[in-house]
Parts: C-alpha cells; structure tokens; sequence
C-alpha cells in the first residue's frame, strides 16, 4: 500500500493517512460568527471521503481580528457549541480536526471590524482596501496573546484534536514575522528574534490552553512574494528551526499574502470575471485592465513550495511537516513523501471540486486531480458567496452546501457543556 493511505503519528494523536485539508475561507458561518448546517454539511462530506485531518477555515480570535464578513467566531464561549457539532461530524466518520486560530492584522476592512486595521507597523497601505493599518501598542499585543489563550481553550471545550496559529498568508503573526510588514524597533521588531517573540507567546499561551494530548501546530509562508523583501526560504527555515525547538507538532508549509501578493499564492488562473464583479463600478474598468494584464503569469506545473520545503526539512528535526501548493498527481505526492521531504501532503482547491478525492484515490479510481486552477472557486469569495467549484455546478452537496445559512441548532446541554466552559 502507498505510503499515501497509511498512518502517521503528530504528536500524540495518530492520523489515518497523509491528507490534510487545508484551511480553506468557506464564507458559510453567520455574520456574527456562528457556526452553519452548510458548514457541519460540507465537512461531514469532506470526512465521508476519508480526508485524514481536517482544518476548516481560518477562525478569529478577536473581533478585530476577523478577515471578512461570513467569517467563523472563536472569540466568544457562545460560539463552543457549534464547533463541537462541527467537530463531532468529522469525528464520527473517523477524522481528525484542528481548527485554525487567525488574526487577519491589517488585511481587513473597516466596515467588517467596526475600526481600523492593526498591523506590527503603520507603513504599508493596503493595496485592496487602500487603508493604511495603525501600528499596535503593547496593549494591543497583550491582547491579542491574550485572545490565541482563549480561543485555544474553546477548541478544547468543543473537543477538536488540536489547533492551527495561522502565522501565514500577510495575516498578523505573519506580518510579525516578516521584515516587509514589520518595522518595529521595541522588543518585537528589528530583530528576526524580536518578530518571532509573538510567535513565541502566541505558542506558549495556546500550549497552556491545550490538554497534553491534543495538537498545536502552525502554517507559515516559505515566501511571502511582497514588494520588498519579506519572509525568504532562508528566513522560514530559520523560523521553523526555532518553532521546531519550541515543540510544534507540525508544521504546514505555504506562501503569499492575500492582499499583497494573492496570485503567487494560489498560482493558475486569474478569476477575471467574479473579482471585477465584487469591485465597486467606479473601479470596476481599472480592475479589469489590471486582472487582464496579470492573465497567464501565474501558471505553475506541479508542487510549487518543495523546494523550499527541502530546505524546512533539513532544520526541523524530527517535526512531522505538510506542504500546499499545486499539488495535483498521485507521484508527486508520492515522490513528497517517500523521498522524506514531507509527512503530509496538504490541499485545499482540489477538495473544493471533490471532497471525496481521498476515497477516490484509495481505490485506484483516479490519479490526478481534476481541479484545473482556475480560481474561480476564490474569486466567488470576494462577492460573499460560498466556496464552491463553480465548474461542477451539477455536483452534490459540497457544492450546495453554502445555501443553507441557518446557525446550527444546538443546546449547551447536549454536548456535555457548560457556560462559561473556557476560563
């Protein structure tokens, strides 16, 4: 059998195979952060088709924290119910779940968080908001260590495996981490040790909050591909050596930043079509010319953050490691994971398209993916419509999952939980 489809330990937890699902922004959950029956619905489909580990996508901490509007809340004891339904879906068809814990920084907008966007430094304006984000005080970073702790201890209530810091993509940690976003000179900048301290008291506040038995892992950029020069390979390696001592259980490996640098993130098609059609219509002729202009720069051929995964690899000891990115084919992951560069292989476009492609593979039935990259699945996204694969439209529930926006009904009671369950 492939080493694809056998287990593997993080941890303390064992995996059933080497298939994570990426987080992934579904644009499902209530506007104020409650967990939906599109979102039970979509990683109950996900599981049935023996996904290993499961991430959903990016939840906030903070109410200042969160990215956009159809968001999913951590940042309140209210929200522990539905994200035990959520949890106690995967689970029951024997997959593991982490939920990812996010601080978006400054790539948000105002009118999502009711103010302006924070970031590490007051230098940079956004260029798909045009904001310009308000450097933190130390309270503000008090805080947000503060929220990771507590966000940590309503996964545990709600019984997920672990947990994700989402110290990639331009979001907080990340702009932390990178000397593009963060031109601090007090003790959490000027330094690459000074940008990784609030990594460290993130890590350490979400270890406090997590049983023992339970993950606390980590998605980084090998890359950030801003402006100026941000995280390099060489950078991620050095902060992955340190997160590696500090004791994460896994480290996932990505690149980009959403608002900075989107399309070498996701690499394929530029969603002409959908990103114009959010855009507002005094801006709508630019933003055509522009998308037109990116057309057919971004196309890749294969897994594009190996190489600087092999160079993750050669620092980070024995700490299980996923890569995402343009992973498409049965050999390449395969030739990931037998030649040692990697534990897992992470994946988020192509589950859009079919959730049950791990089931799939397992049986012979398929080899390569039938996702294409062409983004439109993304592009939906900046319209606040629901993920989906907008070339399947005749597919089953993964792609009719979004319609169903009603909270998931639940009672404290039926899940064995109490109010006030975190501290």
């Amino acid at each position: 059998m492939s080493l694809l489809f056998k287990p593997f330990r993080i941890g303390k937890r064992k995996i059933k195979n080497r298939f994570i699902h990426s987080a992934t922004y579904e644009c499902m959950a209530t506007p104020d952060g409650f967990v939906t029956e599109s979102l039970v619905n979509r990683y109950h489909t996900l599981a049935r088709g023996e996904v290993g580990l499961i991430i959903p996508g990016h939840m906030y901490v903070h109410s200042q924290g969160k990215a956009a509007l159809l968001q999913t809340g951590i940042n309140d004891d209210r929200f522990i119910p539905g994200l035990k339904s959520l949890v106690d879906t995967v689970h029951d068809e024997g997959s593991d779940i982490l939920f990812q814990l996010a601080h978006c920084g400054q790539q948000t907008k105002k009118e999502v968080i009711g103010g302006i966007p924070m970031s590490p430094s007051a230098d940079h304006r956004d260029p798909i908001t045009f904001f310009k984000p308000r450097a933190m005080r130390e309270t503000d970073i008090e805080e947000v260590i503060y929220a990771f702790g507590e966000a940590a201890l309503r996964a545990a209530a709600a019984g997920a495996d672990g947990v994700q810091i989402h110290a990639a993509h331009g979001y907080l940690v990340n702009e932390f981490l990178s000397p593009f976003f963060n031109h601090r000179e007090d003790r959490w900048g000027g330094s690459d040790e000074n940008r990784f301290r609030l990594f460290v008291e993130i890590y350490n506040a979400v270890r406090r909050s997590m049983p023992p038995d339970r993950i606390v892992s980590v998605k980084i950029n090998a890359c950030d591909y801003t402006p100026k020069e941000g995280i390099t390979p060489d950078l991620a390696a050095r902060y992955a050596a340190w997160m590696s001592d500090l004791g994460v259980d896994l480290i996932e490996v990505s690149c980009g930043a959403s608002n900075f640098s989107w399309m070498n993130m996701v690499r394929g098609d530029v969603p002409v079509k959908e990103l114009v059609h959010a855009m507002p219509v005094y801006m709508k002729p630019a933003a055509w010319m522009l998308m037109k202009s990116m057309s057919g720069k971004y196309n890749f051929s294969g897994p594009y953050n190996v190489d600087a995964l092999k160079q993750i690899r050669q620092v980070t000891a024995d700490t299980p490691l996923s890569v995402v990115g343009g992973v498409r084919r049965i050999d390449d992951m395969e030739g990931i994971i037998n030649g040692g560069h990697s534990d897992f292989v992470s994946m988020s476009r192509p589950f859009i398209r079919e959730p049950h492609l791990v089931r799939k593979m397992r049986e012979g039935k398929i080899r390569t993916v039938s996702c294409v990259s062409c983004n439109r699945c993304f592009g939906n996204l900046t319209a606040n419509r629901p993920v989906r694969c907008v070339n399947m439209e005749r597919a089953g529930v993964a792609q009719r999952s979004g319609e169903d926006k009603r909270p998931v009904e639940v009672r404290w009671e039926e899940h064995g939980l109490e109010h006030g369950a975190t501290r």
